[in-house]
């Protein structure tokens, strides 16, 4: 396997779960303060998806065995 497809493919996934982090993060902040119950309610989904970017499996090629 092409070694610039795993650093894509590592970069992808981690850029993704990052972008959904801080919009989870932006919108508890604005749980506090602005949107009480909305904010909180549609952060959480997001935390959690961000969570599963990062644990996310690669290819078989990419995985360090």
């Amino acid at each position: 396997m092409n070694k610039n497809f795993c650093f894509y493919e590592k970069f992808s996934k981690f850029s993704i779960g990052m972008i959904l982090l801080v919009f989870s993060l932006a919108l508890m902040i604005s749980g506090f303060t602005v949107f009480p119950v909305f904010g909180f309610v549609v952060a959480v989904p997001f935390f959690l998806i961000s969570i599963y970017f990062f644990r996310a499996h690669l290819n078989r090629e990419c995985q360090i065995d």
